[in-house]
């Protein structure tokens, strides 16, 4: 492979290594660089070609000679008296391909980056807390970020300019100053004068030091239902009555706290709770952003209606949102909501299943060069497929000759009606496996322990109230993966691939896995995923902050400029709202007292963010909501030798009931294993030698109901 162009050839070793790796890929294996020799082989590669991330070793083959973020780029730094080029992404990342085919892969940019600057990549699905000190940094110079995320530190890993995308060249976009401009520049401020450098970096740092780990002192006393009604009668004044979700564009499903709705009508009747809750799933399971032929939801809308979306499609938003229409189907009834959960499901089994047992992380908005290129569909690729069916297809999937994305259709609903939509299946079935054939967007296949729990959630929580033991299955068997693959020395990694396992485990990390283990007991019963989801949260103390709540990393781990507490729920939960749900919960099924201590801690540390600014933590409100509430336990219990009791099971899944706690076991050696981590299944038997669930709130428990009357009755 040829030396990079501005670089110092890389040491023998380092060669010898980088040519290993290369061999080792296979011939199959195809380069992503437009740099090729004329037998196929890369003209050149850099160090992160010895690394497993997806993002970085997109990166492998541009000829910027690239670091993975580490000790060794920093001491390069020093040791050269060059400054640090960071760029962070992620390999879903539209604008980050762009940045890429128009800067990194060119050779006169390539060429002023090696030169002048070390050049660092970072994934940011897989440091997180990196990605948070840098972002917040870029949000103070400029006011917003986004991805790919630019950023110049001194060796001493301190900041002192940054920026998101750039166009390689002035004038290549409207507006836009050109990025190799940008780099000569900065380099000879960095050269000529170093006390502006100083000044920039001080102040940045202290930015980002005061945005990260100042906090106000905790509340004396916890947070009550009243910063709930604050947050929703926020949510009303924001709310798009048209369309659902809050006013405006870009529409992410984040926007509107769905889950925290539902429990707030549960709690007080509040109609409207309802209305913006349903009007929100609906408008999201109509529109272009829900994936009409495969299931799964894309990443965001790019306008008010929730029909052209950003075509990426992650994980962790088809995690939550599977949750989110179960629960809406329990609150409701409304089979749409039931069919969307069972499709996502369906589709991250189908699509996001790796062998091994775990999820990958999301797949690419792009393919074939185009965004959306994929997913949508002409009107004459509709007729040449489904003949005669085309025009009712076509009426009920809003396409048309014009279509609504660059003369393509993004396939949604415009009148709802499920009867037609089911007498469509099978033409849907037809579109499916054509589209299939078509050349698919990259997976970024690694395993995210915080997106895998978060998935664990999904199919138990949706398995537990629609029916479907495989989904458990396949559930229980994620769990056992994550729980060896990604704990090789005992301590929890956060990243997984190829066999190699990677990077401490964040707080997110420990909270959604613990979560997800939790769940999947409530839906099981299996005391195994009880035990191991409070061994998760027994690791919690080294995050925790002394004040209340915790830090996103561990005590011990790698010290950064600034240590994040986690401040607010964005696309995914911070760590620190699901870790107090987790505790309550695992408080009221074990009854372990210095559980629910540790939550109310977290409350009372993030009270003053909530009375501030309520709907920056609807997470956190959910949490607020489960500690408000009297916990309600049911254990069901039934004969040695026989299978869960079918019936009662059922009936507990038609009832929302976001505050229960939910356990059982057989007879015998199974119920005392159990009682060792939950007391409250002590003492419990079945009546008459028929199954039996107890029901209580408060520390009263109603008669054992023996069949469906009994427990609805129980449960009313």
């Amino acid at each position: 492979m040829e030396p990079l162009p501005g670089a110092a050839p890389f040491p023998p070793e380092l060669a010898r290594r980088l040519e290993a790796a290369l061999g080792a890929m296979g011939p199959s294996y195809g380069p992503r660089t437009h740099h090729l020799e004329a037998d196929g082989r890369p003209r050149y590669a850099n160090r992160l070609l010895l690394e497993s991330s997806p993002y970085l070793l997109q990166h492998a083959h541009n000829p910027v000679s690239w670091r993975p973020w580490g000790d060794e780029a920093f001491e390069e730094a020093r040791r050269s008296g060059r400054p640090v080029f960071l760029s962070v992404g992620y390999s879903t990342c539209h604008w980050c391909h762009v940045m890429e085919a128009e800067s990194f892969e060119d050779l006169e940019v390539a060429e002023a980056l090696n030169r002048d600057f070390v050049c660092v990549k970072v994934d940011r699905e897989e440091r997180p807390d990196v990605d948070a000190v840098y972002m917040t940094a870029v949000q103070a110079l400029h006011g917003s970020g986004g991805w790919p995320m630019s950023v110049w530190l001194t060796a001493d890993r301190e900041p002192f300019f940054g920026g998101t995308y750039f166009p390689a060249r002035d004038g290549d976009r409207p507006g836009a100053r050109g990025f190799l401009s940008i780099l000569r520049e900065l380099g000879e401020v960095w050269r000529r004068e170093p006390e502006r450098v100083r000044r920039a970096q001080a102040s940045l740092t202290a930015v980002v030091r005061e945005a990260l780990e100042a906090a106000p002192p905790p509340a004396p006393d916890l947070p009550g239902p009243a910063l709930v009604e604050r947050a929703v009668s926020a949510c009303q004044r924001g709310f798009d009555p048209a369309h659902g979700g809050l006013r405006g564009a870009p529409k992410f499903p984040s926007s509107l706290p769905v889950r925290l709705l539902l429990r707030h009508h549960r709690r007080t009747g509040a109609p409207e709770s309802l209305r913006m809750a349903t009007e929100t799933l609906r408008g999201m399971a109509t529109g272009g952003i829900y994936d009409q032929l495969g299931g799964g939801f894309h990443r965001y809308a790019t306008d008010a209606r929730w029909l052209v979306p950003h075509f990426e499609k992650m994980l962790y938003d088809n995690a939550l949102l599977a949750v989110a229409y179960a629960e809406g189907f329990q609150a409701t009834g409304d089979p749409m909501f039931a069919r969307v959960a069972r499709e996502t499901c369906d589709y991250l089994l189908r699509e996001l299943a790796l062998s091994e047992g775990g999820f990958a992380s999301a797949t690419d908005a792009d393919s074939e060069g185009e965004e959306g290129r994929f997913f949508v569909w002409t009107a004459r690729e509709l007729r040449e497929r489904l003949g005669g069916e085309a025009e009712r297809f076509m009426a009920h999937h809003g396409a048309t000759e014009a279509g609504n994305f660059e003369g393509a259709n993004v396939l949604f609903v415009p009148r709802p009606d499920e009867a037609e939509h089911a007498a469509l299946s099978p033409a849907r079935a037809r579109l499916l496996e054509a589209r299939a054939r078509r050349p698919a967007p990259l997976r970024d296949d690694k395993v995210l322990a915080s997106w895998n729990g978060l998935a664990l959630s999904a199919l138990a929580v949706c398995g537990r109230i629609l029916g479907e033991p495989g989904w458990l299955a396949a559930a229980s068997r994620c769990a056992g993966f994550l729980l060896g693959a990604l704990r090789p020395e005992g301590r929890l990694l956060r990243s997984w691939r190829a066999g190699r396992a990677a990077v401490p485990g964040t707080l997110e990390d420990h909270a959604f896995l613990a979560q997800g283990l939790l769940d999947l007991h409530e839906a099981t019963f299996d005391p195994r995923w009880l035990g191991a989801s409070l061994a998760l949260c027994a690791e919690l103390g080294r995050f925790a902050d002394p004040r209340g709540g915790w830090f996103a990393t561990a005590a011990d781990a790698e010290r950064l400029i600034a240590r994040e507490k986690p401040s607010r729920d964005g696309a995914e939960p911070s760590g620190a709202s699901v870790a107090a749900q987790v505790l309550l919960r695992l408080a009221a099924l074990t009854g372990r007292a210095p559980l629910r201590a540790e939550a109310e801690r977290a409350l009372r540390a993030a009270a003053p963010l909530l009375e501030e600014h309520p709907l920056t933590l609807t997470e956190m409100l959910v949490a607020v909501e489960l500690a408000a509430a009297p916990p309600r336990e049911i254990v069901l219990v039934w004969p040695a030798g026989e299978p869960p009791p079918a019936a009662l099971l059922g009936e507990l899944a038609r009832h929302y009931l976001p505050e229960a706690a939910r356990t059982g076991a057989a007879e015998g050696e199974p119920l005392a294993r159990l009682a060792a981590l939950a007391p409250l299944v002590e003492g419990r038997t079945c009546v008459g030698g028929r199954a039996a669930a107890y029901v209580c709130e408060g520390g009263a428990c109603k008669l054992p109901a023996t069949d469906v009357q009994g427990l609805r009755a129980a449960l009313a």
